[in-house]
């Protein structure tokens, strides 16, 4: 099958608007063969000027043409703004469609997939890979459509007068097409998909680094203590100068042979007037120094465009890599679950393909039980949170809720049966009314209000100058990380799943917002399946089961008491614990 090229894609995005388009194309190379029109009478003048030399009183017709030159630029510059108003209707239309397209296909994906693809790897390509289409359609195809038609225009120009000059006039053109074809190669191709990973790899660090920024702060450190960021800088650098060096050589010998044209009129002059200068001959060449340079400008343009055609087959394929993910499969006969059990039988994931985050878990939680995922950094407490939520599929076992694999759950009926409150709960710039009312869009005020009440919010809401109509995020109104939590506990009252999943989510908060959130989360737990994730082992001395997580297995499962006295690593973990929480500040006496 023959690949859609890269403009038929973007006409595709841009439906009836492709005829802007189409249109700017003619209004450009319109507007370039009228920008030659005032070389002829340029060329009349010149005429008129010999002609009449010395008596330059006797020229009668030098205002008329100066006039007439004048009126064909001025005319050439409307018909070219004419054509861009035309492009960049289409562009912006086009830009608007693949960003509305992309992020269309972005929300039926995993939730898991903006963690593992990097926010602002994924912010670049929605961005910035559309901006790069809508600068190719509003301004380097109009002016591609110009720089095709000037050279034939110039062509028929430089052959009129004088054959000899317009051939010798075309010889540095070709040498300039030469090198340039050298430049914007295969070659060329390959580099800029380097040039745009690197950009890709800084922009996604520099983000990740943004979030960090308070640790940064708090422990007086410097870039360098972020080895990804540094690195990602220090490749994009030594790319970017050993790519400089590269192009160093044939962009010199470039710009030499598109200037070199006078050089061979000179030449000319010289070679051709050895019996003699005649007016005509003057005449054409000095029309032929005058007209020369735009050859030099046509051939930057085009080359240029070249580059720039690179850079948007690049950006079609970075949004490529976003559309060819495969959003979670919807069942063909979906199934409702009976409960809030949970059931993980021998699930396997892995991030890289090697090795298994989760690896060979089976774990049971009846419905209405509380049961803690507990263990080291990175045993896998968290990703067995995102395979019960279906943030992805395992890739081998299976996850049920209710008795029903996730996989033969709808999406909408998954996302109703799970709630989750994570250690970053993030809050939207909107009021904290519409923040809570995300867990239950057909929520009504006054079942809000008494969310918020039950997830210990009301001081929150007291303080506020607005209340609960207070926008978040503006205007001075930030909330700490403990009462972002409890506001996100609301959400997830308001939701009433019988399944909640809770990661780390007193992480942030300080012993007085400990307290309330402990409080709201026991309100919240009521008659519900809870599956929490916490290093604080004092949040998880009440569950019902406790299971040890270490390198992706269970190692240890049973209740508080029972692992306490196995002397196993949850025992270790506790005797830790309770020797951290004794820890007191030394004040110097």
């Amino acid at each position: 099958m023959k690949k859609q090229s890269n403009l038929s894609r973007l006409m595709g995005y841009a439906g009836n608007h492709r005829f802007f388009t189409y249109s700017s194309w003619i209004l450009s190379a319109l507007s370039a063969f009228i920008a030659l029109v005032p070389f002829w009478y340029i060329w009349k003048i010149l005429q008129e000027v010999i002609d009449t030399a010395p008596d330059f009183g006797a020229a009668q017709n030098l205002t008329h043409n100066g006039w007439m030159a004048v009126l064909f630029a001025v005319v050439a510059v409307i018909v070219y703004i004419a054509a861009l108003m035309c492009s960049h209707m289409a562009a912006f239309r086009v830009a608007s469609n693949i960003r509305s397209s992309a992020m269309r296909h972005i929300v039926k994906l995993p939730l898991g997939f903006a963690e593992n693809f990097g926010s602002g790897k994924l912010r670049k390509i929605v961005n910035e890979s559309s901006a790069a289409t809508e600068t190719y359609l509003a301004h380097q195809l109009p002016d591609k459509a110009g720089a095709i038609a000037t050279p034939l225009g110039l062509l028929a120009l430089l052959l009129i007068f004088d054959w000899r000059l317009g051939l010798l006039s075309l010889v540095p053109v070709a040498m300039g097409f030469g090198i340039m074809m050298c430049m914007t190669g295969s070659n060329m191709q390959k580099k800029m998909a380097e040039y745009q990973n690197a950009l890709d790899d800084m922009s996604n660090e520099a983000v990740e680094y943004v979030r960090g920024i308070p640790v940064v702060k708090t422990f007086g450190q410097t870039v360098f203590s972020f080895k990804k960021f540094k690195g990602s800088i220090d490749r994009y650098g030594t790319w970017v100068i050993a790519y400089t060096k590269q192009l160093r050589g044939p962009m010199m010998f470039y710009t030499a042979a598109i200037n070199s044209v006078f050089a061979f009129l000179i030449a000319a002059g010289i070679g051709f007037t050895q019996g003699g200068v005649t007016g005509e001959f003057l005449l054409n060449l000095l029309f032929y120094i005058i007209i020369t340079p735009v050859i030099s400008v046509t051939l930057t343009k085009i080359m240029f465009q070249s580059e720039n055609a690179m850079i948007v087959d690049d950006a079609m394929q970075r949004i490529d890599s976003v559309l060819n993910l495969r959003p979670l499969s919807e069942p063909a006969d979906p199934k409702l679950p009976r409960d809030g059990a949970v059931d993980l039988q021998d699930v396997c994931y892995s991030y890289d393909g090697e090795k298994n985050a989760v690896d060979h878990v089976s774990i049971h939680v009846d419905a209405g039980q509380t049961v803690a995922l507990v263990g080291p950094s990175g045993g896998g407490k968290t990703t067995l949170a995102n395979l019960i939520a279906r943030f992805f599929d395992p890739q081998s076992g299976r996850v049920l809720i209710g008795g029903v694999d996730v996989r033969e759950i709808r999406k909408n009926q998954l996302m109703d049966t799970v709630s989750f409150v994570f250690q970053n709960s993030r809050l939207m710039k909107a009021s904290i009314l519409e923040n809570v009312r995300m867990g239950r869009p057909d929520a009504t005020r006054d079942e809000i209000l008494e969310a918020l009440r039950a997830a210990q919010c009301m001081d929150i809401v007291e303080k506020l100058p607005l209340g609960v109509d207070t926008v978040v995020g503006t205007k001075g109104v930030y909330l700490s990380g403990g009462e972002q939590q409890r506001i996100a506990i609301a959400r997830a009252m308001l939701k009433n799943a019988p399944v909640i999943l809770l990661d780390e989510a007193t992480a942030f908060a300080d012993p007085d917002n400990e307290a309330k959130v402990q409080q709201a989360f026991s309100a919240l737990s009521k008659g519900k399946t809870v599956i929490m994730i916490a290093h604080r082992l004092s949040t998880v001395v009440d569950a019902d089961r406790i299971y040890v997580l270490a390198g992706g297995r269970i190692v240890e499962s049973g209740t508080c008491g029972e692992l306490t006295k196995k002397g196993g690593l949850f025992s270790r973990m506790w005797d830790d614990y309770r020797t951290s929480v004794q820890w007191k500040v030394a004040q110097e006496a």
